[in-house]
């Protein structure tokens, strides 16, 4: 088995559309409607296969920031430490908040974290 997909909630669906095409390499789908459900959504891909499903509708509003159960953040590869510190630095630049500066963590791996528009964590790793 493989992840096909994750998807997100959210009430910014361009913004979001925008953030992990241009910072993530993601190659966005058309947009689906559906007008009875007042539903859109769009499939991001990416090089790896997986995708990232991000979903608006008005009756969905309760987006909480912070931690809590359920699922805690979606990693991405970014090949080595130092494009780790480079596009954590680029994304801090173009105002996105870092949450945990570059480190190497208990278990080994070097990440930093960074908050998507809706503020769910993205861990940027190396290999």
């Amino acid at each position: 088995m493989k992840v096909h997909h994750l998807a997100l909630w959210t009430h910014h669906l361009e913004e979001m559309k925008d953030f992990y095409c241009t910072w993530f390499g993601g190659e966005c789908s058309e947009k689906y409607v559906n007008p009875v459900k007042q539903f859109e959504s769009y499939f991001i891909r990416f090089v790896s296969g997986a995708s990232l499903e991000i979903m608006r509708r008005p009756d969905i509003t309760v987006i909480e920031p912070g931690e809590y159960k359920g699922y805690c953040h979606i990693a991405f590869d970014a090949g080595s430490e130092e494009r780790v510190i480079a596009l954590t630095e680029a994304l801090r630049d173009a105002g996105y908040t870092v949450a945990g500066e570059p480190r190497t963590t208990g278990d080994g791996y070097f990440e930093s974290v960074i908050l998507d528009i809706d503020g769910n964590r993205i861990e940027l790793v190396a290999g």
